[in-house]
């Protein structure tokens, strides 16, 4: 598939993979916030919101009112050896 045929779904998975991947770097282990986020994924300030959204709602992700950060439970399936890229 090439980029002009990415239908938004594609496009937004994508970024979700990379925020989850972001998030449980050891770079990140204590959190970062949405604007960390923006400036190293170079993602749309409106597409980052509405991927994190998703993942939130999920439950992948925690953004509470401190740094954005992976749950306990895909910190947990990663150590597993579940996500690999």
């Amino acid at each position: 598939m090439n980029r002009s045929s990415e239908t938004q779904t594609d496009v937004d998975r994508r970024l979700e993979r990379a925020i989850v991947l972001a998030l449980l770097s050891e770079e990140t282990r204590d959190g970062c916030t949405r604007e960390q986020l923006v400036a190293a994924l170079g993602a749309d300030a409106n597409a980052l919101a509405r991927a994190l959204a998703h993942l939130c709602d999920a439950g992948v992700v925690h953004a509470g009112y401190g740094p954005l950060r992976a749950s306990e439970a895909a910190r947990h399936i990663d150590a597993l050896g579940l996500i690999a890229v």
